[in-house]
């Protein structure tokens, strides 16, 4: 079972869903570390792009696991999106509206 509620995208109310099920993915923050330590979605993982792709980061060793990227407004997450699917992951999908839509539903922040 995917995320992906339009395309490579899952909704806000759908992944705070998830997070609380036992389906829970494993949410990858690419912002700065600033942006990260100001709120970032409960049990995100921080991960820059950066050090995605100098491996840096510890990733899941399950290829299939269902991974989802958020950034602030989207464009460093499309870039992360690319570099999880160089090395190998097929179940990557995107936070829709990103960190902003996340706040602008009223879910959830950790700090």
């Amino acid at each position: 079972m995917t995320l992906t509620s339009e395309g490579d995208f899952v909704n806000a109310k759908e992944l705070s869903r998830k997070i609380k099920s036992k389906e829970k993915p494993c949410i990858l923050d690419v912002r700065s570390g600033f942006e990260f330590t100001n709120g970032h979605i409960p049990g995100a993982i921080h991960a820059p792009s950066m050090k995605i792709l100098f491996k840096m980061v510890r990733l899941p060793e399950d290829k299939n696991t269902e991974l989802v990227v958020t950034c602030e407004h989207g464009p460093r997450a499309q870039i992360a999106q690319g570099i999880l699917g160089m090395y190998g992951y097929r179940n990557v999908t995107l936070l829709d509206g990103h960190m902003a839509g996340w706040r602008h539903a009223g879910l959830s922040i950790e700090k």
